[in-house]
């Protein structure tokens, strides 16, 4: 199935890209790889999760967090690519969850990004993965993914 008819079908909404928050750009691409920036959680222009996993957040809202990251960063492989059917598989997942001191269940909450990519990607979604905790994410948010892909052309 085209992932963009797959997003629909999960009944999610693939936003805008989002823009760069600052002095880089939000992906490269040379060859046929693509490197994105990271995303955080961004949805019509506001925070949807901001806080701690521990303190403001639970590892399940941090879960969430996560899906629209990978989102907004679906978003910006459409627009890098032209077409996420040009996606011929995600390489890496890099996940940031902005946590409190000794948090260890990292993995749990960058699963949402991992389930939403194969979900939308089927096997070409499947990648090699770092979660790491961190004491702090851009406006707060709770989440931050990175993603390197391979493009099909």
């Amino acid at each position: 199935m085209d992932p963009e008819a797959k997003i629909a079908e999960l009944g999610l909404e693939l936003p805008a890209a989002p823009a760069a928050g600052g002095n880089y750009l939000p992906y490269v691409r040379t060859g046929n790889l693509v490197y994105c920036s990271g995303t955080i959680s961004v949805s019509n222009g506001a925070m949807t999760h901001v806080g701690q996993v521990g303190a403001a957040q639970t590892i399940e809202s941090g879960y969430e967090s996560a899906r629209v990251c990978a989102l907004n960063t679906l978003a910006t492989l459409k627009a890098a690519l032209g077409s996420l059917s040009k996606v011929k598989r995600l390489i890496y997942v890099g996940g940031y969850v902005n946590a409190v001191s000794g948090f260890d269940s990292s993995p749990l909450v960058i699963n949402g990004a991992s389930d939403l990519f194969i979900a939308v990607l089927g096997e070409a979604g499947r990648h090699s993965r770092a979660a790491v905790a961190v004491a702090g994410l851009p406006k707060d948010s709770t989440v931050e993914i990175q993603v390197v892909a391979e493009a099909a052309d």
